[in-house]
């Protein structure tokens, strides 16, 4: 390849070696760290005093099962829990919905009901344990029902900490557990940031994602740009109903995905940064310094992940955790080698951990802050990026913003073309996996893999019918009720979410109620 057509691979161009002059007219990255617009990480001493919060994603089968497999990782040094939710409950179905078939504690745990959270945390203190919960179209459902199993620990509302996704946009974009149209789910959004503000100040309401816009096939710029314009989208919705931004915008999080490109990914982290602060300030101009500072949680690439030659995913998994580290995140993922195979074993997912572990105490990353400010390649790269992310915002921008783009399908037709782009690379050869398209070999064995219980989703059924048959009926009934009318109001509908999960209503009840008024949504091709 000549150097002319030198480019990262995420398709920013390349020098073959920068110098000074390559980043004459750059200035964001020549502050400190902890100092606006924070290229170089938003605290002054990152992780040398205090390490990332190292948050293992985990979840499959049952809530006990899972919960087995939490305080396991517990035990072995993980700071924080992240849940996976199988499909049936991102969808806001219950287990024994005829939809629910053959999707049972499949792709992460099977949760239904009150009494699931609650086998679900089990001997877990949620006063001293944060945690994520990938959860989008149903979140105000799973985190009422966190809300209400802190309670029975006896655990007030304000002091319970962690994050849902909450983030429908990019749902519609990439993901596809969607529920409701783009107008109602925004609105359960906002619902949710107003009466977090008041209630449940620890938490962050949102997780704005971009991973799964890169595992669709996004390019790294593309990834932050429409991260970053549907980030705007949720502040212009909750400031048009009148909240202060400074009162919800200190606790959005992002969570961003972490791929081979080592200095790209570095790049990406610290141009996101220097992005969301100078669009917080130019377009809201909040006084409270946090309202500008993105914080985020990074997850490595599932996509780069291979069947072939599973073994080699330990390696891919150590250079982007790495380069989430070097980048600054704030609490981080590490992916098992397996997952191209099934889900992480319990051996698999140690090993995850003990990678997280390893670079924090072996490596020295972890010994000093922003260890690749001042790089002539990294600095270059991180402009690069700011003008590119910059030049997607304004073309959504004038098509309206994130939700009328969405709504037309440009997101997800731009995702399209650089997936299409990147599988012709790697036919043609122009780009390289080692074990899938050199350095091939024959493989006789594979490492075991994590297995379902067959008879999973009769338990569950099992479950739910004793619930029903328990429960105080009536009380259930009058709660659903009164979150359907409160839905056709104005009104925020998080307390009568509350209400009818204390009165041990169903995920699938509690969205079945918002299906009827709200509709379901029907997406545009994309193509």
């Amino acid at each position: 390849m000549d150097e002319q057509a030198r480019h990262t691979l995420g398709g920013l161009p390349l020098e073959l070696f920068s110098t000074s002059a390559s980043v004459a007219d750059d200035h964001h990255g020549q502050g400190e760290p902890g100092v606006a617009p924070y290229a170089r990480g938003i605290h002054r001493t990152m992780y040398t005093q205090r390490r990332w919060t190292m948050r293992q994603y985990a979840g499959f089968s049952s809530a006990a099962a899972t919960n087995e497999r939490f305080r396991l990782l517990l035990e072995r040094g993980q700071k924080g829990l992240s849940v996976a939710f199988d499909l049936p409950t991102q969808l806001g179905l219950d287990a024994d919905d005829p939809l629910s078939m053959g999707e049972v504690g499949r792709v992460g745990v099977s949760i239904s009901t009150l009494e699931d959270m609650r086998e679900l945390f089990q001997q877990i203190p949620l006063d001293k344990v944060s945690t994520s919960m990938t959860i989008n179209a149903p979140a105000m459902v799973l985190l009422a029902m966190y809300i209400v199993v802190a309670e029975e620990q006896g655990i007030a509302s304000d002091a319970i900490s962690g994050t849902i996704q909450n983030d429908i946009l990019k749902e519609y974009i990439a993901r596809g557990t969607y529920i409701f149209p783009p107008e109602p789910s925004m609105r359960l959004i906002s619902d949710i940031f107003e009466y977090c503000a008041a209630h449940v100040p620890r938490w962050n309401t949102i997780s704005i994602s971009g991973y799964h816009i890169r595992e669709a096939g996004s390019t790294a710029a593309q990834e932050l740009a429409f991260t970053l314009a549907n980030a705007l989208q949720y502040v212009d919705d909750a400031v048009s109903r009148g909240l202060d931004v400074d009162a919800f915008a200190p606790r959005l999080s992002f969570f961003f995905n972490c791929h081979n490109d080592f200095f790209e990914e570095v790049a990406k982290f610290r141009a996101a940064r220097v992005l969301w602060h100078d669009l917080m300030m130019d377009r809201y101009a909040p006084k409270n310094p946090k309202s500008s500072m993105l914080r985020f949680h990074t997850q490595v690439a599932g996509v780069s992940l291979t069947a072939q030659q599973p073994l080699n995913n330990i390696t891919r998994v150590t250079i982007q955790a790495l380069a989430a580290v070097c980048g600054g995140t704030q609490s981080l993922h590490t992916n098992s080698y397996d997952e191209a195979l099934g889900l992480p074993t319990e051996a698999s997912a140690t090993v995850a951990l003990r990678t997280q572990q390893i670079i924090a105490e072996e490596s020295g990353a972890a010994d000093v802050v922003d260890p690749l400010g001042g790089s002539y390649h990294v600095e270059r790269l991180t402009s690069l990026m700011i003008e590119e992310v910059k030049a997607e915002l304004d073309r959504i921008a004038k098509k309206g913003g994130a939700l009328k783009a969405v709504e037309g399908g440009y997101q997800q037709r731009e995702i399209h073309k650089a997936a299409f782009a990147h599988q012709r690379a790697l036919e043609t050869g122009e780009r390289s996996i080692v074990g899938v398209n050199v350095h091939m070999m024959d493989e006789s064995t594979s490492p075991p893999v994590q297995t379902i219980d067959a008879d999973l989703a009769r338990a569950q059924e099992a479950r739910l019918h004793q619930v029903r048959e328990q429960r105080d009926g009536e009380r259930t009934n009058q709660a659903l009720a009164e979150l359907e009318r409160v839905a056709g109001t104005e009104e925020n509908i998080f307390p009568m979410v509350l209400e009818s999960v204390r009165a041990e209503a169903t995920v699938g009840e509690i969205c079945g109620v918002l299906r009827k008024v709200f509709g379901e949504y029907t997406p545009p091709s994309g193509f």
